[in-house]
């Protein structure tokens, strides 16, 4: 069973693999949600490049990218490199259906910790990710651009046997 297949896309979704054509699109989302910490679009395609250690999904309604996520997996640690959804997709359980993604993908990848860095100013975010096991480890003092401090959390994985 594919990680896709034990972990369906929430109803009206579709969640592929992101490509090089994807990129436009995502990179118009990326400066909308992320205005003080958007990644430069060079980075997404350097992303995209690393196959060996990356992991990229983009979520789409009706054709329009409404969603994506990015995972680095070097072992022994993977760690979440980007997620977002756009506000009118919240509460549709897609950032929920990305996060169990990356989980899975970790897992299986024997990753030992899945880690992941989230604004100290986005309660919302955090909820998600202690719902799924994370724990605050650590707290970078104006790790984002606009001084923003960033929680760093952890979920300890259980490995493949």
């Amino acid at each position: 069973m594919s990680r896709h297949e034990a972990n369906p896309a929430p109803a009206g979704f579709l969640v592929r693999d992101m490509l090089l054509s994807d990129i436009d699109e995502v990179w118009e989302l990326e400066k909308e949600l992320f205005p003080a910490d958007a990644w430069p679009r060079e980075m997404f395609v350097s992303e995209l490049e690393l196959a060996d250690t990356r992991s990229y999904w983009v979520v789409l309604k009706d054709g329009k990218t409404v969603g994506y996520c990015g995972l680095m997996c070097v072992l022994p640690l993977a760690d979440v490199q980007t997620i977002a959804v756009t506000p009118a997709q919240e509460g549709h359980g897609i950032g929920t259906h990305l996060l169990r993604l990356m989980i899975n993908a970790a897992q299986e990848s024997n990753a030992t910790d899945l880690l992941l860095e989230v604004r100290e100013d986005n309660p919302r975010a955090q909820r998600l990710y202690e719902r799924h096991g994370f724990e605050s480890i650590h707290r970078r003092a104006g790790y984002y651009r606009d001084g923003v401090d960033a929680i760093i959390m952890r979920k300890t994985l259980a490995t493949a046997q």
